[in-house]
């Protein structure tokens, strides 16, 4: 008995800490539904990690911090276990150093950008502020890069009878193939639904337009403001829905342009001087203003490394097309 609770255990901790494969996911899943005890001490393991994670919530992630709390939450178990004599988490306080080792969740800073991670009892949130990149494991062996302003939502149960994501913002996601349980990305307008495959979505609430782009696989969308039929998308194509026009389109599209952004890159090909300012807001947390209405719609062209190009090079490089200037007003950047 000990030895299957240990081994059970242990497929837990896998599970939390970086996924299992298909055929080991259906013993755990099986081991749950045999009894209510099972579901009880499954969903206990998940509590008793995420609880030290929440404490930290309104923090910036600490996982030292987070480590001690979860320490002492499984003694308290052990502890209330053995007064009432039921086998007690064997094995759990075992690999809870393989869970924090792997990492339930991966986190990065870009520049000066802290990602923090709040946790609800329903559901896991990643942000990624602006100025700043995440990149995130999901239980299910899912990578996904975000980009900055934006966030990631998911239950924790994520992987067990659903994968489903909420979306706010762009991300890059590399999905885990699973044939038995469809990945789902969700945002206000727009739901995708993958087996496994690699594909940039973004959805920004105050832009125009959501733009699907697939780099690998096969997808199908779904128009959430609109009825429509669902549309699939193959390698090379992007679907682009106009929040105004209510539609969904589908185009061909460059996967290397599309994923700079993800390689450190801001890259503008024709872009609308509007657009641009979107993004340099989002990139370096800073908030630009126009004098004139008529500067937005000028387009420009080029590509800057954030690695090794500041805010500033991009500026005086638009300024240098003659078509616009700019000026620092308190913490703003006004162009005119």
């Amino acid at each position: 008995m000990e030895t299957k609770t240990a081994h059970i255990d242990e497929l837990i901790s896998t599970f939390l800490a970086e996924g299992l494969e298909a055929d080991v996911l259906e013993e755990l899943k099986a081991w749950i539904a045999e009894s209510e005890e099972n579901r009880v001490h499954f969903m206990k393991c998940q509590e008793i990690w995420f609880s030290a994670v929440q404490e930290q919530e309104g923090k910036y992630y600490d996982q030292e911090k987070a480590f001690e709390l979860f320490e002492k939450r499984v003694e308290k178990q052990k502890a209330e276990k053995r007064k009432a004599r039921i086998p007690v988490w064997r094995g759990l306080y075992k690999y809870a150093v393989a869970i924090l080792l792997f990492g339930f969740i991966s986190y990065f800073s870009y520049q000066k950008g802290e990602n923090s991670l709040r946790n609800a009892l329903a559901e896991i949130e990643v942000e990624a502020p602006a100025g700043s990149q995440t990149r995130l494991h999901l239980p299910d062996g899912t990578t996904v890069l975000l980009n900055s302003d934006s966030r990631i939502t998911y239950a924790q149960d994520f992987g067990v009878n659903s994968r489903e994501v909420t979306l706010q913002g762009e991300g890059y996601f590399e999905v885990a193939h699973n044939q038995k349980i469809p990945f789902y990305v969700k945002t206000e307008d727009v739901q995708v639904r993958v087996l496994g495959t690699k594909f940039n979505f973004r959805d920004y609430p105050e832009d125009g337009e959501v733009v699907v782009s697939l780099i690998e696989g096969k997808v199908a969308l779904k128009n959430k403001i609109r009825q429509e039929a669902d549309l699939v998308l193959m390698p090379d194509e992007q679907m682009v829905l106009d929040k105004k026009e209510k539609v969904m389109k589908k185009e061909s599209m460059n996967a290397q342009a599309v994923l700079q952004w993800a390689e450190g890159c801001l890259s503008f090909d024709e872009t609308p001087l509007l657009e641009v300012a979107k993004i340099l807001e989002r990139s370096y947390d800073v908030e630009i203003e126009f004098t004139e209405e008529s500067l937005k719609e000028l387009r420009f062209y080029g590509n800057f490394n954030r690695t090794k190009q500041g805010l500033n090079d991009i500026l005086n490089a638009l300024s240098a097309t003659g078509k616009v200037h700019y000026m620092l007003k308190g913490e703003k950047i006004v162009l005119y």
